[in-house]
């Protein structure tokens, strides 16, 4: 079985390069293509799942996952839906009659940097000069419900680090490396993995 991982920046990449290996058989292969952000995907997603299509095998499952950046999520996960249906998939959402889908689109609410949040020993591990109490302040309690972008809010946390510039890329590789799923709190974190399992499950019926 392979999977294939649609991606809006290259953090993504080396964090799901992380933490894959933890949530999948390691007989299962897995690769990840890197857009140019967000609009980008969105843009070329028909025309990638159209591709796809003609060619994919029935071992394969396609996992789009991108960013909410404070728009209505409801609508954006709909329209991901309906360029995988207009491509002829069924998707996670939207089995065919016999339970079977090829696509799951997850939606990482805000940000990918609101997963790290949910994992606040990985971040202590990563960066132990950060405060050992960090994730009891309010504002850090709901990794979904930061004002101000998660982003934002990671880069402030980490400012001791780095005073000048905030390195996304080898940030979510740091944290990444010590993440463990099973005691995320992040919801679209969770989500995010019940669907990648899915995969496997519906590939083993």
């Amino acid at each position: 079985m392979h999977l294939e991982f649609l991606l809006v920046e290259r953090s993504a990449e080396v964090a799901l390069s992380e933490i894959l290996p933890i949530i999948i058989p390691e007989n299962i292969g897995f690769k990840c293509h890197v857009f140019q952000g967000k609009e980008d995907l969105l843009k070329q997603l028909p025309n990638r799942l159209k591709g796809y299509r003609q060619w994919i095998q029935d071992d394969w499952r396609i996992v789009v996952l991108i960013d909410e950046d404070r728009k209505d999520c409801l609508k954006l996960k709909q329209n991901l839906e309906n360029v995988a249906h207009q491509a002829g998939f069924y998707t996670k959402s939207n089995m065919s009659q016999t339970g079977n889908f090829q696509v799951v689109n997850r939606i990482a609410i805000e940000e990918l940097e609101a997963w790290f949040f949910g994992d606040p020993i990985a971040i202590r591990n990563a960066y132990p000069k950060v405060s050992k109490s960090f994730h009891r302040r309010s504002k850090y309690r709901n990794p979904e419900k930061i004002q101000g972008g998660t982003s934002e809010a990671l880069e402030r946390l980490l400012r001791q680090y780095y005073p000048n510039w905030f390195p996304k890329v080898e940030v979510a590789r740091n944290i990444a490396a010590y993440m463990q799923p099973e005691r995320n709190i992040s919801r679209s974190f969770q989500v995010f993995v019940e669907g990648v399992k899915a995969c496997v499950e519906n590939y083993n019926v």
